[in-house]
């Protein structure tokens, strides 16, 4: 396993000049690379696989931390509100990761296709999960990340190499999380039907008789199932999904708080303002200009 994660190291160094997350020519996989330990990142993780190479890296769900580093690997099934933070990384030894992106269909035929159960166990998991990182699944990642110096042969061999690493996880313990998701009528993939609805509609009043309906359950069993899958309710995940975007908006456009706070669905600035505080430290204003004079002083070190 050490000479296989020696590999990836070399091979995600030379695909990586500077610090970030960029994409390869794998249009499901990106390489990560920091070189020194970061400020907690707020974001969405969409449903991947993702393994770091070298340094470590921990993720708060809701009230839930998942630490993981080159000993592991780190699953997201659904779409999820979290925060992510490089906690290892020097210039020297810098801070380096894959991500391979994924969707329920891909599982759905791996499942057909092999000889694995195809029923969806009654009761939930966690939309997120670490394991301890396997040789098959460390040997089927390498190949794939291979790939990435020699073009020609990912057209054809990608697809087959990807589905290979999902097939390795979903022989290992935490397989059943992926299946779930995977197998249209089970309760995991109901909560996502209802994730995905909040996700497009976040700027918007929940109703939760709606939402249940989408999902087939009653309100207190979407309620219950939506926590144990996403560690929060929806009406916390949407407020997560609110201020996250708030926060892009403020960063990226010139507008103030007041019309950020209309445009993602708050009626009253002054609840819009306190929330933010809760969950970013600070209020909108002095929060961007905290994050703007930290990018500012990174750029020019």
């Amino acid at each position: 396993m050490l000479k296989q994660q020696n590999e990836l190291i070399q091979l995600i160094g030379r695909h990586t000049s500077k610090n970030g997350t960029i994409p390869t020519l794998i249009p499901s996989l990106y390489f990560s690379r920091y070189s020194g330990v970061t400020e907690p990142r707020y974001g969405i993780q969409n449903p991947s696989l993702c393994i770091v190479v070298q340094g470590d890296k921990q993720v708060l769900l809701a009230q839930e931390r998942f630490f993981y580093g080159p000993a592991n690997y780190f699953v997201a099934s659904v779409d999820l509100p979290i925060t992510g933070q490089v906690t290892t990384a020097t210039s020297q030894n810098p801070y380096l990761s894959l991500k391979l992106e994924f969707t329920p269909s891909q599982i759905l035929e791996i499942l057909q296709e092999s000889d694995l159960d195809f029923k969806a166990k009654k009761n939930l998991n966690r939309g997120m999960f670490v394991s301890s990182l396997s040789l098959p699944l460390l040997d089927s990642v390498t190949r794939l990340v291979r790939l990435v110096e020699s073009p020609n042969d990912i057209p054809v061999l990608a697809p087959l190499m990807t589905k290979e690493i999902l097939y390795r996880v979903l022989l290992e313990p935490h397989g059943e999380v992926l299946k779930q998701i995977a197998i249209r009528g089970s309760n995991t993939s109901r909560i996502n039907d209802a994730i995905e609805y909040i996700m497009n509609n976040f700027d918007r009043r929940l109703l939760m008789e709606e939402l249940a309906k989408l999902a087939n359950m009653s309100v207190s069993s979407l309620h219950r199932n939506f926590k144990e899958v996403t560690a929060m309710s929806p009406i916390q995940f949407q407020k997560q999904l609110r201020l996250q975007e708030a926060r892009r908006l403020l960063l990226t456009e010139t507008t103030d708080a007041t019309d950020v706070a209309f445009q993602v669905g708050y009626e009253s600035p002054s609840q819009f303002s306190r929330e933010y505080s809760r969950i970013f430290g600070l209020p909108p204003i002095q929060d961007i200009k905290q994050l703007k004079e930290n990018y500012d002083d990174t750029k020019n070190a």
